[in-house]
Order: C-alpha cells, then sequence, then structure tokens
C-alpha cells in the first residue's frame, strides 16, 4: 500500500511491556490524538491493550488498537501494511523480533527498536538488507539510550570538530560521568539470551569480539581499536576508568555509521566507552569494583546452572522495572573528548533527564519513531538499514533537546 495511502503513521508494537506502555504514554501527552501524528498501539492481548488504553485517561478512548501476536505473520503483515513506521519494544529481539523485521520489509514500512543485541542486528541484516533496500523500507535498530546518546553525540562532536578544526577526530572518547536507574526484566532477558547464544556458538564469540562486525564489508576501516578490559587510568580526563556495559553495542552502531558515512571520521577512526571511576585510590577501587562486578557477572551468565540461579533468584523478571518516581528522578551524564590527527582536542558532553534504559529512552525513541514517520521522506533517504546518526542527524539532536530532556554542549575546544 502506498504511504500516503496508510491508515497510521506510527504504530507501537509491544505497548502492554514494560517500557511500550512508557512509550504510549509519552506519545499521549507528547502528540495527542488530534494531531498531526496518527498513530496506534499494538499488541497480543486486546484486555491488555484496552486496559493501556484506559490508564492514558477518558480522552484516550479513540487510540486505535491492533490486536498482533509476535510470531503472527499474516497479523504483522495486515499491520505493517496499514502504517508508515512500526517501533516495536518486543524483545529479546533475538527470541521474537524477526517476523516483524520480514514483514516491514515486505510492506515498504519503516521500523525502529531499542534493541541491544549485535548478534541478532548482524542477523538481520545478512538476510534483509538487500530486500529492504528494494522495498524502500528504513530498519533502523538502537534507538534508544542503546545507542543514541553515543552514535549522536559522536556525530555532534564530529561536526563541531570540523567546523573548528576543518577536520573529523579520528581519535573519540566516551566516558560516563554519572548514570542513575534501574534496568527492566525485559533488557536482563535480552542481555541473557545473548549469554546463551555465545556459550553455545564459538563463531559467535568471536564475532562478539569484532567492533567492526556490524559494518558493511568492504567499510575499509583496519584501525586497531583500544577496548578497556579491566580497571585503568585514563591520563586524559585524569581518572580511574572501568568497562561500560553498553559499549559493546554502542561502539559498533558507531563504526556503522562510520562506514555508512563513507569514513566521514577517517578509516584510522578509533572509539572506546567507559565509566569513570574517579580519581586516586578511591576512584582506582571503584574502577576495580565495576570492573570485577562485570567480570564476575559475564562468567556466571555463560554457564547454563549459574545462568539459571541468576535468572531465578537474582534478576528481575520480564515485565518489571524502575517505578515511576525513579524513572523520573534518573540522570546520566556522558563525556566525549576527541583529537584531531594534527593534535587539536575538543570536549563536549551529552546529558539526559530520566531514568537512562525507561524514562529517557522511551522519549528518544518516540522521538525518533515520530521523525521517521512525519519527516524522512523516502525520497531523502532510501530504504536499507540505517543507523540513528546516518538517518537522523542533526534534527534529531534539536528535537531531543526541544522534547525529551537532552542536552548537547561543547564544553572546550
Amino acid at each position: 500500500m502506498p504511504a500516503a495511502h496508510r491508515t497510521h503513521d506510527l504504530v507501537v508494537f509491544g505497548a502492554t511491556s514494560f517500557v511500550g506502555q512508557i512509550l504510549a504514554r509519552y506519545l499521549y501527552e507528547e502528540f495527542g490524538l488530534r494531531g498531526r501524528l496518527r498513530w496506534a498501539i499494538a499488541g497480543r492481548s486486546k484486555s491488555k491493550l484496552e486496559e493501556l488504553r484506559r490508564s492514558l485517561g477518558p480522552g484516550a478512548a479513540r487510540l486505535p488498537m491492533i490486536v498482533a501476536d509476535a510470531a503472527d505473520e499474516a497479523a504483522l503483515g495486515a499491520m505493517c501494511a496499514g502504517t508508515r513506521v512500526v517501533a516495536s519494544t518486543v524483545g529479546p529481539y533475538a527470541l521474537y523480533g524477526e517476523p516483524l523485521i520480514k514483514a516491514c520489509v515486505e510492506a515498504g514500512t519503516d521500523y525502529c527498536d531499542l534493541t541491544g543485541e549485535p548478534q541478532w542486528i548482524r542477523r538481520m541484516l545478512q538476510k534483509y538488507e538487500t530486500a529492504a533496500r528494494k522495498s524502500g523500507a528504513r530498519i533502523v535498530h538502537c534507538c534508544g539510550f542503546d545507542s543514541i546518546p553515543s552514535d549522536l553525540g559522536v556525530h555532534f562532536l564530529q561536526r563541531e570538530a570540523r567546523a573548528r578544526f576543518g577536520q573529523p577526530c579520528n581519535r573519540v572518547k566516551l566516558r560516563v560521568k554519572a548514570m542513575t536507574g534501574g534496568f527492566s526484566g525485559g533488557t536482563v532477558a535480552s542481555a541473557m539470551n545473548a549469554f546463551r547464544e555465545a556459550a553455545a556458538d564459538p563463531k559467535l564469540r568471536k564475532e562478539l569480539a569484532n567492533p567492526y562486525s556490524l559494518c558493511p564489508k568492504g567499510h575499509g576501516s583496519k584501525a586497531r581499536q583500544p577496548n578497556v578490559k579491566f580497571a585503568e587510568y585514563d591520563a586524559d580526563f585524569q581518572a580511574w576508568v572501568a568497562p561500560f556495559v553498553m559499549g559493546a553495542i554502542n561502539i559498533r552502531i558507531v563504526h556503522r555509521t562510520n562506514a555508512l558515512s563513507d569514513g566521514a571520521y577517517g578509516a584510522d577512526f578509533r572509539y572506546d566507552e567507559a565509566v569513570l571511576g574517579g580519581r586516586g585510590l578511591k576512584g582506582r577501587a571503584i574502577a576495580a569494583g565495576i570492573a570485577a562486578g562485570l567480570g564476575g557477572f559475564a562468567v556466571a551468565a555463560s554457564v547454563a546452572p549459574l545462568r539459571a540461579a541468576l535468572e531465578r533468584f537474582v534478576l528481575p523478571a520480564p515485565g518489571t522495572g524502575p517505578s515511576p518516581a525513579a524513572q523520573k528522578k534518573g540522570y546520566y551524564d556522558l563525556r566525549f573528548l576527541g583529537q584531531a590527527a594534527d593534535g587539536r582536542t575538543i570536549r563536549t558532553k551529552v546529558t539526559g533527564q530520566g531514568d537512562p534504559g525507561y524514562g529517557s529512552t522511551s522519549k528518544i525513541l518516540g522521538q525518533a519513531a515520530a521523525m521517521l514517520a512525519l519527516d524522512v521522506p523516502k525520497s531523502a533517504v532510501k530504504g536499507g538499514f540505517w543507523t540513528p546518526a546516518t538517518i537522523f542527524g542533526d534534527e534529531l539532536i534539536d528535537r531531543l533537546e526541544k522534547h525529551a530532556g537532552l542536552h548537547f554542549e561543547v564544553l572546550e575546544a
């Protein structure tokens, strides 16, 4: 069906999930039902969809609902044929996400999600990228805290570096200065499934060690990438740093952006992410504790009996997550340092108000999905698998600052 004749601009698929409910509430508050964005909610349970609609308030009684199961290809096909964009919150995507990608690609429908699962993204690229280019479907993974602050943060830094230096920075660091918030059961389930897959597949373990795993063939980048695996001292920040758990996906998205942009950051571009522990002995102890905790969790999650024990007794269950109060109190402060080939440096930051995984993520995804539906015409960006920076760029930065509580700032250049 031609895009101009589709009933909806946007469908939230998985609207009754933990983050789906937050997203639906944000869209209702931000766009209402009589504005420019024609949107609907979708999920497998009619009763839960009705309950969600009632919870939004009396004015939401006319919000369209679509009943569709993640495994029902016919229902997914009909849903995709009637909308410009689908925003999916149904994870783990490696378990439930492929039928919807297939349906969107076949219908020429645009798609965005919250996945942080590089092994699944790689499989989708291999199976559907050629077909997406033919049908005109634009597929945009990682449209939440994974990986928009990182991807657009580097995009912003490089934009400012070119304006000041006349060249991009071929070395960029992201350091997490502050971050408060919780994890939902859905996020944990996605992470545990990734460990489960990697434990059973040596080839996948090798792939997950490759920072260029999501780049297209012939991308040309060969620089050996830095990788903070343990606690180490970062002289540029004069602080101890530890591994950042989200770096596993963010780094790959940033490198894919560089590749899709014809090496705009340079063929020798190097990028890494880490958490700032602080200075002195205290900072060293904090960084060592973070590294040890992540390492211990990875080991436990890779061993089947220990993984089962974690899932049963320690980790949050799917459908659970931070309270509304915690979502509002959450906050993050990301610091970037870029260095150009001639040695000049620039420092920037990206801050976000709201729990990074949910309070902020719902707003980020909502704005990205609305922009994809309304403000990125097919004539401007062709079908295929894009990253947030390559399809949204500066305009999404502006939208996030105005409507989603994010702020992008140059600190020093």
